[in-house]
């Protein structure tokens, strides 16, 4: 229904941004809210998936087509809903997951929240062959080269937020105490904190 949505930030939260257009607001989930914290008050565009079920109407928001693109087929596996698969794109890597389906590495993909060995399972067969429009020409980038160091108060905060989005995911309290006390000591934005958490959680 909706290809993209193109509005200014005006929030930005653990599990959703909302984005004015027109004198609208609208609530957009997305794997990782925290991308959109440093363009407050500024135009993006956000490639938009319309989720409709009986109890539920809702949109969920990508940065870039092919995001979008593996969400919807995410969302074919029997045993992955939304939160599933916008868990497994918060990694930040989609080359990374479709690697994964192609080369059968159900240990992978089985450190997704959510993800169990029948669902992994379920993910190649469903999946595998049929993901090749997806990976091309995509390279995302795992820290923005632009962001600038914060200072400690910034810092903690950052780290934070990072741990109510971990959280909006699915990670357990355990897990994340498991990665915390290094990832603390460094100074990361929100979303650099996300990334890298994510990657020693899939380790």
């Amino acid at each position: 229904m909706f290809e993209f949505i193109k509005g200014t930030v005006r929030f930005v939260g653990p599990e959703y941004i909302v984005i004015e257009n027109n004198g609208i607001g609208f609530q957009i989930s997305t794997p990782n809210p925290f991308i959109y914290a440093g363009k407050m008050e500024t135009m993006v565009i956000v490639y938009t998936y319309h989720y409709v079920r009986e109890d539920i109407m809702a949109l969920y928001g990508f940065e870039t087509r092919e995001e979008k693109m593996l969400f919807t087929k995410l969302l074919n596996v029997s045993g992955i809903g939304p939160k599933g698969a916008l868990a497994i794109l918060a990694s930040g890597d989609v080359g990374q997951v479709v690697n994964a389906i192609e080369k059968e590495d159900e240990k992978f993909l089985v450190k997704f929240p959510g993800v169990g060995k029948k669902t992994a399972r379920q993910m190649i067969l469903d999946l595998k062959g049929k993901l090749q429009d997806i990976v091309p020409d995509f390279f995302p980038n795992l820290f923005n080269a632009d962001s600038l160091p914060l200072h400690k108060e910034e810092t903690n905060t950052a780290f934070e937020e990072a741990v109510l989005a971990l959280k909006a995911l699915g990670y357990s309290e355990k897990e994340i105490k498991k990665i915390s006390p290094e990832l603390s000591k460094e100074q990361l934005t929100t979303d650099q904190y996300i990334k890298t958490a994510l990657q020693r959680l899939l380790k």
